[in-house]
C-alpha cells in the first residue's frame, strides 16, 4: 500500500487531498496542528474509506521543534514515504514573530516545509518513485523575495508576506529538484486554483471553487504516471505552466536555500 503525508490535512484543500488519496486505497498520514484534531479527522476519513487507511500525525508549524517531532512520527509510522504533500499554509493579517524568531507567515508556509522535507528526504527516497508536492499559489506571480531579509522586516503587509512565502515555495521546489535530480525522488509545485477555503474567505473576503477541485492537481502530481519523471516544474490545472520570472531565477533559488539552511541550522 502506498503512503502519503498531507500537511494541513484537517481542513480545506488538505482534507480533500487526503480524502482523494484514500480513494486510491493509500495509507494517508493525516497531519494536524495538534493530536486531538489530527486524530478526529483521521478517524472521520477512515470511516468512509474503502481500502485505504489513515494515521494521525501532528505538529504546530509555527514551532520548528514540533516540525522535527512530526518528522520523527512519520519515520516511526512508515519505513518509506511515497508522497509528501506540503499543503499547510496561513495568511497573517498582522505581523507576528514566532518563538523561533521567524516571521509567522514565512515560518509556517516556507520554513516548516523546508525543514520537514529535509528531515523526511531519506524516507521519501526509500520509495520506488518518491514524490514531493508543494502547494504554492498564483499570488507568487507578483512577489519579490530578498534572501537577506526572510524576516520580512521592510514594508510588511499580509498579502505581501503571503505572496512572498508562495514565491519561496516555488523557488524551494526548484532548488530541491536540482539536489535530488540524480536520485529516485521528484519535486513539483502547483497552484490549486482560487478555492473557497477558510483562508480565502477570512483573508481575501471572497469565495471560490470547491475544495475537491482544489485538491485535484496535488493528487494528480502524487499519483499520475504521466508525471513520474517530471521534477522542478510548476503546474496549474494538472498542466505544466511557466511560473514568474523570479520563480525561474536559479541564483535566487540557491540564495534562498542557503539563507534558509543557515537560519534553520540548529534544527537540521
Amino acid at each position: 500500500m502506498k503512503s502519503a503525508l498531507v500537511t494541513g490535512a484537517t481542513d480545506g484543500i488538505g482534507r480533500a487531498t487526503a480524502q482523494q488519496l484514500l480513494e486510491h486505497d493509500w495509507h494517508v498520514l493525516v497531519h494536524g496542528r495538534d493530536e486531538i484534531k489530527a486524530t478526529d479527522v483521521a478517524s472521520d476519513l477512515a470511516a468512509g474509506a474503502h481500502q485505504g487507511k489513515t494515521s494521525p500525525v501532528w505538529g504546530d508549524f509555527s514551532h520548528m521543534r514540533e516540525v522535527v517531532g512530526l518528522a520523527d512520527q512519520v519515520s516511526a509510522c512508515v519505513s518509506s514515504l511515497d508522497v509528501l504533500v506540503n499543503n499547510a499554509g496561513v495568511y497573517e493579517k498582522q505581523r507576528r514573530i514566532s518563538d523561533d524568531g521567524l516571521e509567522m507567515t514565512m515560518a509556517v508556509n516556507h520554513f516548516a516545509h523546508f525543514l520537514l522535507t529535509l528531515k523526511l528526504l531519506k524516507t521519501i527516497e526509500q520509495a520506488p518513485n518518491g514524490r514531493i508536492v508543494v502547494v504554492s499559489s498564483m499570488t507568487h506571480q507578483g512577489a519579490e523575495l530578498d534572501p537577506s531579509d526572510l524576516e520580512l522586516s521592510r514594508d510588511w503587509s499580509g498579502y505581501g508576506a503571503y505572496a512572498t512565502s508562495k514565491l519561496a515555495n516555488v523557488l524551494f521546489t526548484r532548488a530541491l529538484a536540482e539536489r535530488i535530480r540524480d536520485g529516485v525522488a521528484t519535486a513539483n509545485a502547483l497552484h490549486p486554483g482560487v478555492i473557497g477555503t477558510k483562508l480565502l474567505r477570512s483573508s481575501f473576503g471572497m469565495g471560490g471553487g470547491r475544495v475537491e477541485d482544489g485538491a485535484r492537481t496535488s493528487v494528480f502530481l502524487a499519483t499520475s504516471p504521466e508525471v513520474a519523471g517530471d521534477t522542478g516544474q510548476y503546474f496549474v490545472d494538472c498542466r505544466q505552466k511557466k511560473p514568474s520570472q523570479a520563480a525561474r531565477n536559479a541564483k535566487l533559488a540557491e540564495a534562498l536555500w542557503s539563507s534558509t539552511e543557515s537560519i534553520l541550522a540548529k534544527f537540521l
